[in-house]
């Protein structure tokens, strides 16, 4: 078995978030592909297989050190550009346990670009009493808010709490409580809280803490971008067809740019290129 890795959303190795893949995954089973990614110690490693589907289609799984996660912004991306790097750019299908994610690959300036087009995605206002122990684990209050931003629970393949910061150096400044945000986020099945700071129409910076896959914090998070371009369309702040970009993990020293756009037919994409790190 031949395991990859990969920085994703980064044109350098020390930058992104690293994700394993495993372009022939047939053989392997839960328990298998769990303790391969447990070994890997990402915050997730994707397994593909094409046994018996048509050309360009794959079968993608997506396991955390500690459990499966039905979608994977960032290990999607990383096995596209394995895949196009290993034969050649063009259109590909994920069949995900979140349903069908639609692959575009192209090279760009000697690199390979991947662009992935979510399922239909939706974002609803948050629970007050969710909102309140979300603040309580991550040590803010409810003056750390932008009011201009209400919380939201979104969705774009797998959940996620979005919360806005005020500042900056609020979003900066993240020391939070891992065992009570992991066991809110499991209650309530939420996979990362995105949390966010404005800082143009079309500049957001982000950080994403994922307690519930045994990860303090991803560096790059492709499904909460979706899920975040779900909320930002249904809030009228960015229009369908209107790319905006997500800076993340520059305060962990791995800085990651997503290249996010609404879709009018509800759906999102979110673009970026992945490097290999061996």
């Amino acid at each position: 078995m031949d395991i990859l890795r990969y920085g994703a959303f980064t044109d350098r190795p020390d930058g992104g978030n690293p994700a394993g893949v495993v372009l022939d995954a047939r053989g392997l089973d839960d328990a298998a592909m769990l303790r391969v990614a447990a070994d890997v110690g990402y915050s997730e490693t994707a397994f593909a297989t094409a046994d018996g589907l048509p050309a360009g289609t794959h079968r993608l799984r997506y396991f955390s050190p500690r459990a499966e996660v039905d979608f994977c912004g960032h290990a999607t991306v990383a096995t596209a550009v394995a895949l196009a790097e290993r034969s050649a750019p063009g259109r590909l299908t994920f069949l995900t346990n979140a349903g069908q994610v639609d692959i575009a690959t192209a090279a760009d300036a000697g690199a390979v670009t991947a662009t992935f087009t979510t399922v239909p995605a939706s974002s609803t206002p948050a629970a007050p009493d969710d909102v309140d122990a979300a603040l309580r684990a991550l040590h803010w209050s409810a003056t750390d808010l932008d009011p201009g931003f209400p919380p939201h629970v979104a969705y774009a393949g797998a959940h996620h709490l979005v919360l806005a910061a005020a500042t900056r150096e609020r979003l900066a400044d993240l020391a939070y409580d891992v065992d009570a945000l992991g066991a809110l986020c499991h209650a309530r099945g939420w996979t990362t809280v995105h949390l966010f700071h404005r800082a143009s129409d079309t500049l957001f910076h982000a950080r994403d803490p994922f307690p519930v896959g045994g990860v303090v914090e991803d560096p790059a998070t492709g499904a909460a971008g979706a899920a975040f371009g779900a909320y930002l369309r249904g809030l009228g702040k960015v229009a369908a067809g209107t790319p905006f970009t997500v800076r993340q993990g520059e305060d962990m020293g791995r800085p990651s740019v997503l290249t996010v756009t609404p879709l009018a037919d509800g759906r999102v994409s979110v673009t970026g290129r992945a490097v290999p790190l061996d």
